[in-house]
């Protein structure tokens, strides 16, 4: 069975962070393990409270993880603090770590601030050079690039100047430039070696978004783990979030979870 990591913060809502990756991987068939960055207090409607892990903490769990069940793949979602971000650039750099995935969480869905400013830049700076693959949404974009983003052709601009940017420093990541709710389209646009690739996907109408970001970014990890290359690893990973945006679960009184193993029937 393929192996995949997550490091993120645990939502205790089960709709995003380790629990939207790991229902994930394990909606794909692939073995799931979790180093927890922070522990989180939020719903649908919010995250009222952040407790972060401990750096030492956090370098525990990912040691123990490397040095015995090694992933295929990495997914690194929510890091809120320079000293959490350097142990992952150095644990993976370490551990030679593979298919990297980072979505670089900086605003929940319900529009919470999840990092620290100076963490930010150092996001940019450590963890992109090291990512095979980049998921920003767009607000992240334009903190990320400095750039306004509203249209397709600014989203092309948007994700050369990623790469470009991430190439200069000597990192080779894809950049997926995600639509979403921002630019009210469900086409994302995906930037390898420079060249642009458009990925289209129907629209769902469905307000429960909770946990799209995570959901996406820990598909894309699992088909990687399965041996897709990336742009595989986006179409099929678009493909599974439709579904789990089509089965339309409605849980909670804000902005719900997704249904991530909708395609499952149990016998009875």
């Amino acid at each position: 069975m393929k192996t995949a990591l997550t490091i993120a913060g645990s939502d205790c809502s089960g709709g995003a962070g380790i629990q939207a990756d790991l229902k994930t991987f394990a909606a794909h068939k692939v073995y799931g393990m979790s180093a927890i960055t922070a522990l989180t207090a939020q719903n649908t409607m919010g995250v009222s409270a952040i407790s972060e892990s401990a750096p030492d903490f956090l370098n525990a769990q990912l040691k123990a993880v490397f040095t015995d069940i090694v992933p295929d793949a990495v997914k690194i979602g929510m890091v809120s603090s320079k000293l959490l971000i350097e142990v992952i650039a150095e644990a993976l750099n370490v551990y030679q770590a593979k298919n990297i995935v980072l979505d670089p969480v900086m605003v929940s869905t319900s529009g919470s601030r999840l990092i620290e400013d100076d963490a930010a830049k150092m996001l940019m700076d450590k963890l992109m050079v090291i990512a095979d693959i980049i998921t920003p949404n767009i607000p992240e974009t334009e903190v990320i690039t400095g750039m306004r983003v509203s249209d397709a052709q600014s989203m092309e601009s948007a994700a050369i100047k990623m790469y470009q940017d991430i190439k200069n420093k000597g990192g080779h990541a894809a950049v997926l430039v995600k639509g979403g709710h921002s630019v009210h389209t469900a086409s994302d646009c995906l930037c390898i070696d420079g060249e642009i690739h458009w990925l289209r996907a129907e629209r769902i109408d469905n307000p429960n978004t909770h946990g799209t970001g995570c959901t996406l970014s820990s598909a894309i990890a699992a088909n990687l783990a399965l041996g897709c290359d990336i742009k595989e690893s986006v179409r099929a990973a678009k493909e599974y979030l439709t579904g789990a945006l089509k089965a339309g679960l409605d849980l909670g009184k804000g902005s719900g979870p997704l249904d991530h193993t909708y395609w499952l029937t149990i016998n009875r």
